[in-house]
């Protein structure tokens, strides 16, 4: 297994600099990462230092919290796409989730997913680190009705990221055919395998060089 196309090699926190960003693409060119996921502001940027590359850009949409409106998800999904983005990790309304309410949820991930349309993967992040099972269990339901793509443990902003449990229950939910996503805590080769074993299909790091040096180590015999 090739871990690095499993992963999104991920910069997000508000200090972030074009310097920095410009770093990161050089990064995932040189271990062929899947995508770099990065903040709407730099995605055009992303874009330009990766043409040339098999690397896609990801885009955080209503990150980290989710708690703005369903029409600016959508406007924001779409200004992304027009600047390069082909994968779109979007968070849930997590307070409508909580009071029950399916409709307003539904209607929020599917605002995105039409936005997309067939122009980039949507990915549905549901921060499990706030949910009851339960919850988690309804918000991988409500995505895949929706017609996402993937869903996704966490912002990596809340108070805990992907647990082993957490990505079995949504691989469970959702079925074999729709993508899981760990993020948020995974900065480590043992880990991410654990992930993958579980039944992540991608997994997000900013810990992903060391995570895809280490698996060389191993397969070299250091």
């Amino acid at each position: 297994m090739n871990i690095a196309k499993y992963i999104d090699h991920t910069i997000l926190k508000p200090d972030t600099t074009k310097e920095k960003v410009k770093e990161i693409c050089a990064e995932a060119k040189e271990h062929k990462f899947y995508s770099v996921c990065v903040n709407g502001n730099n995605v055009a940027f992303a874009y330009d230092e990766l043409k040339g590359s098999e690397v896609k850009v990801a885009a955080v949409v209503g990150f980290p919290l989710g708690a703005m409106t369903s029409e600016a998800k959508a406007f924001e999904t779409k200004n992304v796409i027009d600047n390069g983005a082909k994968e779109i990790d979007m968070v849930i309304n997590i307070g409508a989730l909580k009071e029950g309410n399916k409709e307003e949820v539904l209607n929020d991930i599917k605002a995105v997913v039409d936005a997309a349309g067939s122009k980039a993967v949507v990915k549905v992040i549901i921060e499990t680190c706030l949910l009851s099972k339960d919850e988690k269990i309804l918000a991988c339901e409500l995505s895949k009705k929706a017609g996402a793509h993937f869903v996704k443990t966490s912002t990596g902003f809340s108070t805990g990221g992907a647990t082993i449990e957490d990505v079995k229950l949504m691989r469970k939910t959702v079925g074999p055919d729709m993508g899981v996503k760990a993020s948020g805590g995974v900065r480590d080769l043992e880990t991410a395998l654990a992930m993958i074993e579980a039944g992540a299909t991608r997994i997000g790091a900013s810990a992903s060089v060391s995570i895809v040096k280490n698996q060389k180590s191993n397969t070299e015999g250091y």
